[in-house]
């Protein structure tokens, strides 16, 4: 009998209504004789909502309590989906992270899963119940709750289905799959059958929410089938594979946009050896992920240095620096939060020439400023000022005709 793990994501678990869709979309798979093992996300908006009330009170909430916060919120939907089983007959057992348990190590809001003990999901599977499960969440060696970070619960099922050696993992959202940009930017934007892991891995990376990209990471390492659909739609959504589909032509497969950048410039630090190491250790420390990097030319012994960083961690990276710069003594600090990341992703940039050039042009003829670029074999990043962003994604997926598919080159 096939096993079969899905995550249903907050949208897909936003209200009772969308709760009992879910549920006869599992009785559906039950009654084709698959085992089914589900991870439930938070209701929609949920995690937003808890993590305002915790910075209501305080502006630095501790991230151990507002780990313990954070993680209720997929209580609820994993409770409310078995209920909702059982009503229809099903034998549905709910477990949250710390219950089978999922071990992750003890990196508050972004924690890692170290190791699951599957025992209660098999014996529970043995028996023909559906296994509805946290998602989103761990518990470390010292019995803290932890959160996987958001869209964490695509995590937790690709790494319950690496552990079960399921058939399939199935990602269900809001949208039908993989699309060339994101089709609220880009109306005649094209879903894409399949895209490679290491395109995803990329798309995920430069702000892609359709998948977090810890989850892409785990199912390559894995090899995990991995497929995105929709809840609210019948298809077959997009496949995540090892092979390079080349029937669509296309050098660039997708366009990624990141509206959570914020960058921070080290302005008049001495041009001399250590001196980046001296200011993105304590970012390191403090577990905030650093993204672009780029340090200036120097001139009379000093220069500046720029980095960027998630939005959300801006202000406690401006509170690391002003150490850095009197410890360095530097001349300021500059933050800018008003930033976005557009990216072009695909492995046919490998072996085509010109793909940089035609961004750039493209982004010129529109009066689009670059402030930063960072280029792999198979993507070009450029940061811009935030409020062009849409003008410049709907000007390349045009540039690059991603609208349709193209005879092979």
């Amino acid at each position: 009998m096939a096993l079969i793990v899905q995550k249903y994501g907050g949208t897909s678990l936003g209200s009772l209504e969308r709760i009992n869709l879910v549920a006869e979309k599992i009785v559906q798979a039950r009654q084709k004789g698959l085992q089914i093992v589900v991870v439930a996300s938070a209701m929609n908006g949920e995690t937003n909502r808890l993590e305002a009330l915790a910075h209501e009170l305080h502006d630095m909430p501790s991230r151990r309590e507002l780990d313990v916060l954070l993680a209720t919120g997929e209580q609820v939907s994993t409770a409310l989906l078995s209920i909702a089983l059982a009503k229809r007959g099903y034998n549905s057992i709910s477990y949250m992270a710390w219950q089978l348990p999922i071990i992750s190590d003890g990196a508050h809001n972004k924690a890692r899963i170290l190791e699951i003990n599957t025992s209660k999901i098999e014996a529970g599977l043995k028996k023909g119940s559906v296994i509805v499960i946290a998602g989103f969440q761990g518990v470390d060696k010292n019995g803290n709750l932890t959160t996987l970070g958001r869209g964490g619960s695509d995590t937790t099922a690709v790494a319950l289905a690496a552990a079960l050696k399921a058939d399939e993992c199935q990602i269900y959202t809001d949208v039908a799959g993989v699309y060339t940009a994101d089709p609220r930017i880009v109306s005649d934007a094209r879903l894409m059958a399949q895209v490679t892991f290491e395109e995803m891995l990329e798309l995920a990376s430069l702000g892609a929410k359709v998948l977090q990209i810890r989850s892409v990471e785990f199912a390559g390492r894995y090899r995990v089938p991995l497929r995105v659909l929709s809840t609210f739609e019948e298809g077959l959504g997009t496949l995540i594979t090892f092979e390079e589909n080349q029937s669509s032509g296309h050098k660039v497969s997708g366009i990624a946009v990141n509206r959570d950048e914020a960058k921070v410039v080290i302005l008049g630090i001495p041009d001399m050896p250590g001196v980046a190491a001296h200011i993105l250790l304590p970012v390191s420390q403090a577990h905030i992920e650093v993204d672009m990097i780029i340090q200036n030319m120097g001139k009379d012994g000093l220069t500046d240095f720029t980095f960027t960083v998630h939005r959300k961690d801006i202000k406690q990276v401006q509170h690391l620096m002003q150490k850095v710069v009197q410890d360095l003594q530097a001349e300021a600090v500059i933050t800018d939060e008003r930033i976005a990341k557009l990216s072009l992703v695909g492995v046919g940039m490998r072996s085509h020439a010109g793909i940089a050039s035609k961004m750039f042009e493209t982004l010129g003829q529109e009066g689009i400023n670059i402030l930063l670029i960072s280029t792999s074999e198979i993507k070009v990043s450029v940061v811009i000022d935030e409020k062009y962003l849409e003008l410049g994604v709907r000007a390349l997926h045009e540039a690059f005709n991603l609208e349709r598919d193209l005879q092979p080159a």
